[in-house]
């Protein structure tokens, strides 16, 4: 009984302490929006090809690049014209089409969904023409309208890194928002690793190199949940909670899987365990995880391991351009 309210209290610490940047907010569960894509039906119901459409809610990346790879320059600007909610966040899409569906909503934006928060994934660098692609998925309170630090994280990783690689700040999915139930459950990060496994599809289904995930906070729940439906060639986790995983042999990927963990960080105080649904389990960075631990002892605080100078960018960087630091 003694063990048993030994992990009961830890449970409920974690639900308690992995929310310590996020604020006293709401700590009612978020909505993932579902559905099909705004503008499906319309897009369904055209015609002017002579023949059905991809069905956004069943196609496959690949399936979706084949029929674009089908369709001539008119065809394909005509869809991404009169269905641009559609076209700009279906991954398979070539990519070029995606920033023209787009553009309303800025520069080189690959993705965005005005639904429930929002959702959005911008690139920094040259993604067409990459040899190294890398993905940042961000932590709690991230949505389309507190987009821009994860944007500028990309930003200066694609700087540290090289004209070579190319960066997306990816917030393609409902991320845990104040203290509440979401920041300790895998929830939300269930639903994240769905879309984050589809978007590595649809760069494969480009012919984009294999790209290396930059995983911060809550993100790498949503990475651990996803390793082993993606083709990643690096899982970087930093200031983890915990992966959903014992060691990296759970998580089911041929990704080198890296782990970076400030002394500064408040997520050290987060106990890593899983019991009855609450915390996210082991510490990617202890011994038995079995993660390379990358340098992160001038690292300031939670959310600074991308900052310019830093020892953990630095590495970021060398990973994020195919080297091993």
């Amino acid at each position: 009984m003694g063990r048993f309210r030994r992990v009961l209290t830890t449970a409920v610490l974690t639900t308690l302490l992995v929310g310590g940047t996020a604020g006293w907010a709401s700590a009612s569960s978020a909505s993932v929006p579902g559905g099909p894509l705004p503008g499906t039906a319309a897009w369904l119901a055209d015609d002017f090809l002579g023949r059905e459409l991809p069905d956004p809610g069943t196609a496959t990346p690949a399936e979706v690049a084949a029929f674009f790879a089908g369709l001539s320059d008119v065809q394909r600007h005509r869809l991404a014209e009169d269905h641009p909610a559609v076209v700009g966040n279906l991954d398979g899409v070539p990519v070029h089409l995606r920033y023209e569906a787009n553009a309303p909503a800025g520069d080189r934006v690959l993705a965005y969904d005005p639904r429930g928060r929002g959702t959005i994934a911008r690139v920094a660098g040259d993604l067409e023409n990459a040899a190294h692609v890398s993905v940042i998925v961000p932590g709690s309170d991230i949505d389309a309208e507190t987009f821009d630090r994860t944007a500028q994280r990309a930003a200066d990783l694609q700087a540290a890194a090289g004209d070579d690689t190319a960066v997306i700040a990816w917030a393609g999915y409902t991320t845990p928002s104040g203290i509440g139930p979401d920041l300790a459950t895998g929830r939300l990060a269930e639903a994240g690793a769905e879309r984050l496994a589809r978007l590595t599809e649809g760069l494969d289904a480009a012919g984009l190199p294999d790209p290396s995930l930059f995983c911060h906070s809550y993100g790498s729940v949503v990475c651990g949940l996803a390793a082993d439906d993606t083709d990643a060639r690096d899982i970087v986790v930093m200031g983890s909670p915990g992966m959903r995983a014992d060691d990296v042999g759970a998580l089911g990927t041929d990704a080198h899987v890296w782990a970076a963990k400030s002394p500064d960080d408040w997520i050290d105080r987060v106990p890593n365990v899983e019991f009855l649904g609450l915390g996210h389990g082991a510490d990617p960075t202890s011994p038995g995880f079995g993660a390379t631990v990358l340098p992160a002892d001038d690292v300031p605080a939670h959310d600074e391991y991308f900052t310019p100078g830093t020892s953990t960018l630095a590495a970021f960087a060398a990973i994020a351009d195919g080297e091993r630091p």
